[in-house]
């Protein structure tokens, strides 16, 4: 039959039973059918799970192994530390780590030897590094761009967005007559 047509014993002009006006229709008998068999299946698959569960306890323990791999198995230790480190974030902090760990390999001997990286704020992106002169600073900050370049190749684009290089900090002065409060010790030399 159409949906034209009308209904038998019905007038032409009255809807077909379960077509009323702005109301959904009612579940016809296969529509109840397969909700009664789809709950039927989560209460079985339920009373399933709770003997499955039951017989375990019986025998004396939880899980146990079975042929195919599962997240209980062992796994190498390389395979542990970088799941870790991806689980809670810290692929970008052990990265520059690595990077500090490698700093005279990156940026030669003699920088190296002068030029210390002290820490990496991961918020900002910016490493700093501290030289023991000004001199070495100096060398240190006309180098960043292309140090940064190198940094973001080894660690991935956009991972340090700038070096920020602290002078020297210079012996500390904290006695003498002419000391003025607040100054830090000989600025001329070491600031």
């Amino acid at each position: 039959m159409s949906t034209d047509e009308p209904a038998p014993g019905k007038a032409p002009g009255e809807p077909a039973p379960g077509k009323a006006s702005g109301r959904a229709p009612e579940p016809s008998g296969v529509d109840l059918a397969r909700v009664a068999l789809r709950a039927a299946k989560e209460q079985a698959r339920a009373r399933g799970d709770a003997a499955r569960q039951k017989k375990q306890a019986r025998r004396g323990g939880g899980l146990r192994s079975g042929a195919r791999a599962d997240g209980r198995d062992p796994m190498a230790l390389g395979a542990a530390i970088n799941r870790l480190l991806t689980e809670r974030g810290w692929e970008t902090p052990a990265a520059v780590g690595g990077v500090m760990g490698r700093w005279p390999q990156i940026v030669g001997e003699d920088l190296a030897k002068h030029c210390v990286p002290q820490r990496y704020d991961e918020d900002e992106r910016v490493l700093v590094v501290q030289c023991d002169s000004t001199a070495w600073a100096t060398q240190l900050r006309h180098l960043a761009p292309a140090l940064v370049a190198r940094l973001n190749e080894d660690l991935g684009h956009g991972t340090v967005r700038m070096i920020k290089v602290l002078n020297p900090g210079g012996p500390a002065r904290r006695f003498g007559p002419l000391r003025a409060p607040g100054s830090s010790g000989p600025g001329d030399t070491y600031g």
